[in-house]
Protein backbone atom coordinates (compact mmCIF):
# COMPACT_ATOMS: atom_id res chain seq x y z
CA UNK A 1 0.00 0.00 0.00
CA UNK A 2 1.34 3.37 -1.08
CA UNK A 3 2.15 6.05 1.73
CA UNK A 4 1.41 8.58 -0.91
CA UNK A 5 -1.63 10.42 -0.23
CA UNK A 6 -4.06 9.96 -3.02
CA UNK A 7 -6.71 13.22 -2.75
CA UNK A 8 -9.45 13.47 -5.38
CA UNK A 9 -10.04 16.67 -7.32
CA UNK A 10 -13.47 18.15 -8.10
CA UNK A 11 -13.53 20.64 -10.69
CA UNK A 12 -17.69 21.85 -9.75
CA UNK A 13 -19.52 24.03 -12.26
CA UNK A 14 -22.18 24.56 -9.13
CA UNK A 15 -22.50 24.14 -6.12
CA UNK A 16 -24.49 21.48 -6.16
CA UNK A 17 -22.24 19.18 -8.27
CA UNK A 18 -19.45 19.91 -5.33
CA UNK A 19 -22.33 18.58 -3.33
CA UNK A 20 -22.71 15.55 -5.22
CA UNK A 21 -19.05 15.02 -5.54
CA UNK A 22 -18.31 14.97 -1.99
CA UNK A 23 -20.87 12.23 -1.24
CA UNK A 24 -19.28 10.13 -3.63
CA UNK A 25 -15.83 10.58 -1.70
CA UNK A 26 -16.54 10.89 1.88
CA UNK A 27 -15.75 8.45 4.19
CA UNK A 28 -13.30 7.09 1.94
CA UNK A 29 -10.40 10.01 1.92
CA UNK A 30 -9.27 12.62 4.46
CA UNK A 31 -8.76 16.05 2.25
CA UNK A 32 -10.21 16.97 -1.26
CA UNK A 33 -9.30 18.92 -3.31
CA UNK A 34 -11.50 22.08 -5.05
CA UNK A 35 -10.37 23.58 -8.25
CA UNK A 36 -11.62 27.28 -7.88
CA UNK A 37 -11.10 29.24 -11.70
CA UNK A 38 -11.84 32.41 -12.25
CA UNK A 39 -12.22 32.54 -15.85
CA UNK A 40 -9.04 35.18 -16.29
CA UNK A 41 -5.63 32.98 -15.13
CA UNK A 42 -7.32 29.92 -17.05
CA UNK A 43 -10.11 29.93 -19.56
CA UNK A 44 -12.57 27.98 -17.79
CA UNK A 45 -14.58 29.45 -14.91
CA UNK A 46 -15.81 27.46 -12.29
CA UNK A 47 -18.65 27.76 -9.03
CA UNK A 48 -18.50 30.35 -7.60
CA UNK A 49 -17.22 32.16 -10.30
CA UNK A 50 -19.33 30.56 -12.95
CA UNK A 51 -22.89 30.90 -12.45
CA UNK A 52 -23.98 33.05 -9.51
CA UNK A 53 -25.63 31.92 -6.64
CA UNK A 54 -25.65 32.82 -3.07
CA UNK A 55 -24.06 29.67 -1.76
CA UNK A 56 -21.04 30.84 -0.94
CA UNK A 57 -21.68 34.07 0.32
CA UNK A 58 -23.52 31.82 3.41
CA UNK A 59 -20.54 29.55 3.34
CA UNK A 60 -18.69 32.85 4.59
CA UNK A 61 -21.50 34.51 6.61
CA UNK A 62 -21.43 31.02 8.80
CA UNK A 63 -24.98 30.72 7.35
CA UNK A 64 -23.73 27.81 5.95
CA UNK A 65 -21.29 25.05 5.68
CA UNK A 66 -19.29 23.21 3.17
CA UNK A 67 -21.13 20.39 2.16
CA UNK A 68 -19.53 17.33 4.89
CA UNK A 69 -17.10 19.43 6.04
CA UNK A 70 -17.35 17.65 9.69
CA UNK A 71 -15.80 14.48 7.70
CA UNK A 72 -13.26 16.49 5.32
CA UNK A 73 -10.73 18.38 4.96
CA UNK A 74 -10.73 20.53 2.11
CA UNK A 75 -7.89 21.97 -0.22
CA UNK A 76 -8.95 24.69 -2.84
CA UNK A 77 -6.12 24.90 -5.88
CA UNK A 78 -6.88 28.83 -6.51
CA UNK A 79 -6.35 29.38 -10.02
CA UNK A 80 -7.02 33.12 -9.84
CA UNK A 81 -5.31 36.36 -10.44
CA UNK A 82 -4.88 38.27 -7.35
CA UNK A 83 -5.42 36.13 -5.02
CA UNK A 84 -3.91 38.60 -2.28
CA UNK A 85 -8.12 40.10 -2.88
CA UNK A 86 -9.77 36.60 -2.31
CA UNK A 87 -7.63 34.21 0.25
CA UNK A 88 -9.24 35.46 3.55
CA UNK A 89 -13.25 34.26 2.20
CA UNK A 90 -11.13 30.55 1.59
CA UNK A 91 -10.27 30.57 5.24
CA UNK A 92 -13.10 31.84 6.79
CA UNK A 93 -15.06 29.09 4.33
CA UNK A 94 -12.65 26.39 5.95
CA UNK A 95 -9.77 25.66 3.94
CA UNK A 96 -7.26 23.36 5.18
CA UNK A 97 -5.06 24.34 2.49
CA UNK A 98 -4.76 26.50 -0.24
CA UNK A 99 -2.78 26.50 -3.37
CA UNK A 100 -1.32 29.75 -5.01
CA UNK A 101 -0.02 29.51 -8.10
CA UNK A 102 3.52 31.03 -8.85
CA UNK A 103 2.01 32.45 -12.29
CA UNK A 104 -0.85 34.35 -10.96
CA UNK A 105 -0.76 38.20 -11.32
CA UNK A 106 -1.28 39.86 -7.85
CA UNK A 107 0.99 40.32 -4.88
CA UNK A 108 2.09 36.83 -4.02
CA UNK A 109 4.04 38.22 -0.79
CA UNK A 110 1.09 39.71 0.18
CA UNK A 111 -0.74 36.30 -0.26
CA UNK A 112 1.17 34.25 1.65
CA UNK A 113 1.38 36.87 4.94
CA UNK A 114 -2.21 36.75 5.07
CA UNK A 115 -2.14 32.78 4.91
CA UNK A 116 0.72 32.40 7.05
CA UNK A 117 -0.20 30.40 10.45
CA UNK A 118 -3.84 30.10 8.86
CA UNK A 119 -3.43 27.24 6.86
CA UNK A 120 -1.46 24.94 5.13
CA UNK A 121 0.04 27.00 1.90
CA UNK A 122 0.88 24.95 -1.22
CA UNK A 123 2.62 26.74 -4.51
CA UNK A 124 1.50 25.29 -7.72
CA UNK A 125 3.99 25.53 -10.88
CA UNK A 126 2.88 24.92 -14.01
CA UNK A 127 5.49 23.35 -16.45
CA UNK A 128 7.25 26.19 -18.36
CA UNK A 129 7.72 27.60 -14.50
CA UNK A 130 11.32 27.17 -13.50
CA UNK A 131 11.74 25.00 -9.80
CA UNK A 132 13.76 28.07 -8.97
CA UNK A 133 10.86 29.80 -8.47
CA UNK A 134 10.53 27.50 -5.26
CA UNK A 135 13.93 29.11 -3.52
CA UNK A 136 11.85 32.62 -3.39
CA UNK A 137 9.07 31.28 -1.08
CA UNK A 138 10.57 28.37 0.07
CA UNK A 139 10.44 29.38 3.60
CA UNK A 140 7.00 30.92 3.45
CA UNK A 141 4.89 27.50 1.65
CA UNK A 142 4.06 24.42 2.97
CA UNK A 143 4.09 22.47 0.13
CA UNK A 144 4.82 22.57 -3.85
CA UNK A 145 2.17 21.54 -6.59
CA UNK A 146 3.39 20.47 -9.74
CA UNK A 147 1.37 20.61 -12.56
CA UNK A 148 1.48 17.62 -14.45
CA UNK A 149 -0.33 19.22 -17.59
CA UNK A 150 -0.60 21.88 -20.15
CA UNK A 151 -4.04 23.03 -19.98
CA UNK A 152 -4.63 24.17 -16.29
CA UNK A 153 -8.73 24.66 -15.37
CA UNK A 154 -10.06 21.54 -17.01
CA UNK A 155 -9.82 17.73 -16.49
CA UNK A 156 -9.14 14.80 -19.05
CA UNK A 157 -6.09 16.29 -20.06
CA UNK A 158 -3.08 14.21 -21.34
CA UNK A 159 0.07 13.40 -18.99
CA UNK A 160 3.03 15.45 -19.43
CA UNK A 161 5.73 12.62 -18.55
CA UNK A 162 8.21 15.76 -18.51
CA UNK A 163 6.50 16.43 -14.44
CA UNK A 164 8.48 13.27 -13.39
CA UNK A 165 11.95 14.92 -14.84
CA UNK A 166 10.54 17.77 -12.46
CA UNK A 167 9.65 15.96 -9.46
CA UNK A 168 13.19 14.19 -9.04
CA UNK A 169 15.40 17.54 -9.30
CA UNK A 170 12.82 18.71 -6.65
CA UNK A 171 12.87 16.10 -4.32
CA UNK A 172 16.24 15.96 -4.67
CA UNK A 173 17.14 19.63 -3.41
CA UNK A 174 14.32 19.86 -1.13
CA UNK A 175 14.39 16.09 0.21
CA UNK A 176 11.44 17.26 3.26
CA UNK A 177 9.77 19.30 1.19
CA UNK A 178 6.22 17.75 0.60
CA UNK A 179 5.50 17.79 -3.50
CA UNK A 180 1.91 17.14 -4.97
CA UNK A 181 1.20 16.48 -8.22
CA UNK A 182 -2.07 17.80 -9.92
CA UNK A 183 -2.44 16.58 -13.58
CA UNK A 184 -2.88 13.42 -15.71
CA UNK A 185 -2.58 11.21 -12.39
CA UNK A 186 -3.59 7.92 -13.60
CA UNK A 187 -3.20 4.44 -12.40
CA UNK A 188 -0.78 3.94 -15.20
CA UNK A 189 1.04 7.26 -14.70
CA UNK A 190 1.15 7.20 -10.83
CA UNK A 191 3.37 4.29 -10.12
CA UNK A 192 6.24 6.43 -11.61
CA UNK A 193 4.83 9.42 -9.69
CA UNK A 194 5.05 7.60 -7.01
CA UNK A 195 8.58 6.31 -7.33
CA UNK A 196 9.92 9.61 -8.32
CA UNK A 197 9.06 10.79 -4.90
CA UNK A 198 5.69 12.35 -4.61
CA UNK A 199 3.87 12.20 -1.47
CA UNK A 200 0.01 13.50 -2.76
CA UNK A 201 -1.95 12.64 -6.06
CA UNK A 202 -4.36 15.20 -7.19
CA UNK A 203 -7.11 12.75 -8.80
CA UNK A 204 -9.88 13.77 -11.05
CA UNK A 205 -11.52 12.18 -13.87
CA UNK A 206 -9.77 8.60 -13.09
CA UNK A 207 -11.35 8.76 -9.58
CA UNK A 208 -15.16 10.40 -10.94
CA UNK A 209 -15.76 8.75 -13.74
CA UNK A 210 -14.83 5.50 -12.57
CA UNK A 211 -17.83 2.91 -12.76
CA UNK A 212 -16.93 2.47 -9.07
CA UNK A 213 -15.70 5.51 -6.91
CA UNK A 214 -14.58 3.31 -3.99
CA UNK A 215 -13.04 0.95 -5.80
CA UNK A 216 -10.97 3.56 -8.00
CA UNK A 217 -9.56 5.44 -4.73
CA UNK A 218 -8.71 1.78 -3.38
CA UNK A 219 -6.56 0.50 -6.46
CA UNK A 220 -4.83 4.13 -6.58
CA UNK A 221 -4.12 3.33 -2.43
CA UNK A 222 -2.89 -0.27 -2.75
CA UNK A 223 -0.25 1.22 -5.55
Amino acid sequence: MTKTEIIPAILPMTFAELVEQVELVKGIVKTVQVDICDGQFVPNATWPYRKHDDSFEKIIKEAEGLPAWEDLNYEFDLMVNHPETIVDDWVIAGASRLVIHAESQGDLTETFAKLAGRVEIGLALDMQTDLSVVDKWYEQINFVQLMGIDNEGFQHQPFDAQVIDRLKKLREKYPELTIAIDGGVSLETAPSLIEAGADRLIVGSAIFQAENVFEAIHHFKML
